[in-house]
């Protein structure tokens, strides 16, 4: 089961991202990078596409039910700061 966190949420609404595009990142998108010192629970940034459009989710298990996933936020990369294939962070 998906748990959203508030900003989750307010972030698919401004950037009008749907409840069935993160649910699809979340099952079968790619993980691209994992955040192991993340607090309160370790997470990860996934990516995967509704149709052509890029979305990256960051999400984190729950720590007492691996059957439940935390959805931490949610957006559309930029190429200003990703690679043309949305998988590397661009250097500064």
């Amino acid at each position: 089961m998906l748990i959203f966190k508030r900003h989750a949420v307010w972030q698919m609404a401004k950037r009008r991202i749907l409840l069935a595009d993160v649910a699809h990142v979340v099952e079968a998108g790619e993980i691209i990078e994992e955040y192991l010192d993340d607090r309160p629970l370790p997470s990860r940034l996934l990516l995967g596409f509704s149709g052509t459009r890029p979305i990256h989710v960051v999400a984190a298990d729950h720590p007492e039910n691996p059957d439940d996933t935390f959805v931490i936020t949610t957006y559309e990369p930029s190429l200003d700061e990703w690679d043309p294939t949305f998988r590397k962070r661009l250097k500064p």
